[in-house]
């Protein structure tokens, strides 16, 4: 299991001030945390601290001049605005880091993944895709999976590899739409077979939880099931010790790693 570190988000009161204020402290105190507890990618958001797509595009570009330098793994580059992600992805002059950075996120939408997909093609990074449309996220997994086959098509077409893709079936909030769950379990398990090689499959896992009592317990059981029909990434919590714990678990249930009495301890320090 994959974790994108969901921490550095405008979301969260000290990354909006953070982000308001060009103070670089609380970004770079998140980044080199999530990264200690075994993130494998960190996600920049500026979210609500922008109050405009001008300075969405500004606060991209220095959370991105921020965080570069002060790890070496990828960046996955989170806005609706995607002149503020290509600006972003200019100032990542590691290629490696770039190459494995993630465009989070296009929908299926044709205006959409005609901007997405030759950007991806042109600094060959990987792309979160969304299976919903202009008129939202369907309920029945096969809805699902039919947007996932247009994505990937449309990715093919620009040049950019199935297995470059990270498939999302969007997860709603079980508590207002839970009839939705195990609909995404269905479609995760078809989604991995669309292609070959199979595109990856990635989940915004704490969506399922929202407003709910027992965050962590949902998230962390809702990873566990989706583990066991193909998905292989979250964008989570990684300081979440009881998540982490089930997502190196899972890896070893899964016959995916190798058992050692020390697997917990393995998979949160991988990049230590």
């Amino acid at each position: 299991m994959k974790i994108i570190g969901e921490r550095c988000n405008g979301m969260f009161l000290d990354i909006r001030e953070a982000i308001q204020k060009k103070d670089p402290k609380a970004l770079i105190e998140w980044t080199k945390l999530q990264e200690e507890k075994g993130a494998d990618w960190i996600d920049l958001n500026a979210g609500p601290a922008c109050a405009n797509e001008a300075e969405r595009v500004e606060a991209m570009k220095w959370m991105v001049s921020v965080v570069k330098d002060v790890t070496k793994l990828p960046l996955a580059l989170d806005s609706t605005n995607y002149d503020a992600i290509e600006e972003g992805l200019k100032l990542i002059d590691d290629e490696r880091q770039r190459r494995d950075s993630l465009i989070n996120s296009v929908p299926a939408e044709q205006e959409k993944m005609d901007r997405v997909f030759p950007m991806a093609a042109e600094y060959g990074c990987k792309v979160v895709c969304l299976t919903m449309t202009e008129k939202g996220v369907p309920q029945e997994a096969d809805s699902r999976v039919a947007l996932a086959m247009e994505l990937i098509a449309n990715a093919d077409a620009y040049g950019v590899p199935s297995d470059d893709l990270y498939i999302d079936p969007l997860i709603l909030p079980c508590n207002v739409a839970q009839f939705h769950c195990p609909e995404v379990l269905k479609a995760l398990a078809q989604i991995k077979t669309l292609a070959d090689p199979a595109p990856h499959t990635v989940l915004g896992l704490s969506n399922v939880s929202q407003k709910s009592p027992d965050r962590s317990l949902l998230n962390r059981t809702y990873m566990a099931m989706g583990s066991a029909v193909g998905l292989d990434s979250v964008i989570a919590d990684p300081c979440d010790e009881e998540l982490m714990k089930v997502a190196a678990s899972t890896e070893v249930l899964l016959n995916q790693k190798i058992y050692a009495d020390s697997y917990v301890k393995v998979f949160c320090e991988k990049n230590l």
